[in-house]
């Protein structure tokens, strides 16, 4: 009975460690400075919005890259201008757009924003929630 608990103990801790060292290699391949990074903003339908964007070369050669951005989601969907990036090996640079929540979007709906490089693309953890711009509030109430 033992040695099948042991068994069965070690076999279970190779699955883990199995699933963990996976885990970790998935982790390698996604873009690890957007995970640090990210939440869920809330925006009314026509409201404007902006993302600021940090890239840097980390190759070793200078590099150009055409890079855009939108915003994607179920219910709705925004999408920048794209803009040329020309890079030297480690140098960054910070690139900005200027949007608008389509005046249509769905309350409560979510987009999520994505980056779009050469033939690439990111899912950056940044949300627009959309909200309503109705709020009730009582003035006046009585009671006979």
């Amino acid at each position: 009975m033992r040695k099948h608990v042991l068994l069965f103990g070690s076999v279970t801790m190779l699955i883990l460690v199995s699933f963990s060292v996976v885990t970790l290699g998935n982790k390698a391949l996604t873009c690890l400075a957007c995970e640090a990074e990210g939440g869920v903003v809330d925006k009314m339908p026509c409201e404007s919005f902006k993302v600021k964007i940090i890239f840097k070369n980390t190759g070793k050669t200078e590099g150009k890259w055409s890079v855009n951005i939108a915003f994607e989601g179920e219910a709705w969907i925004w999408s920048g201008t794209p803009q040329t990036l020309t890079l030297k090996p480690s140098k960054a640079k910070t690139l900005t757009w200027n949007g608008t929540v389509p005046c249509d979007a769905q309350v409560d709906s979510v987009a999520r924003l994505i980056v779009y490089y050469n033939d690439s693309f990111n899912a950056i953890d940044w949300w627009i929630h959309v909200t309503s711009g109705a709020e009730l509030t009582i003035t006046s109430s009585t009671v006979d």
